[in-house]
């Protein structure tokens, strides 16, 4: 069972946090309990699981920043001069998982389910999808 949403993003880089939408996804499958996968299904983009204060995501661009910087000579920016966003993609993963017990995602006090845009503004395409457990 899967069922796509949509992320629109309005910087080059951008965290969004995307747990009520994850969230809400579950309940349109009619999920209660299971194993939920978040799928980013792009190459300049992450998703990961992380706390939704601000600050701390202003530290994540900081660090992503230092780690693959923009204004490198990288081979691939001579195709599409994003090479730093794939980069910082690799980093963060493409995937998260949750536990949804009782139809609500079992998170700890502070996480949140954060979609990291890395080569906006786009309009991006998750998969949220549920592996129920045996029973």
């Amino acid at each position: 069972m899967w069922k796509d949403i949509e992320i629109r993003s309005r910087r080059r880089v951008e965290i969004i946090d995307i747990t009520d939408r994850v969230g809400a996804a579950c309940r349109d499958l009619d999920a209660v309990d299971g194993l939920v996968v978040v799928v980013c299904k792009h190459t300049t983009a992450g998703v990961c699981i992380n706390e939704g204060d601000t600050k701390l995501h202003q530290d994540l661009e900081r660090w992503l920043d230092s780690l693959a910087p923009a204004d490198r000579d990288y081979e691939h920016n001579a195709v599409d001069d994003n090479a730093d966003a794939h980069l910082r993609a690799i980093l963060l993963g493409h995937s998260a998982c949750v536990p949804l017990s009782g139809g609500s995602l079992s998170l700890g006090t502070w996480q949140r389910i954060l979609f990291v845009e890395l080569d906006g503004p786009r309009t991006r395409e998750l998969q949220v999808g549920l592996m129920p457990t045996a029973g």
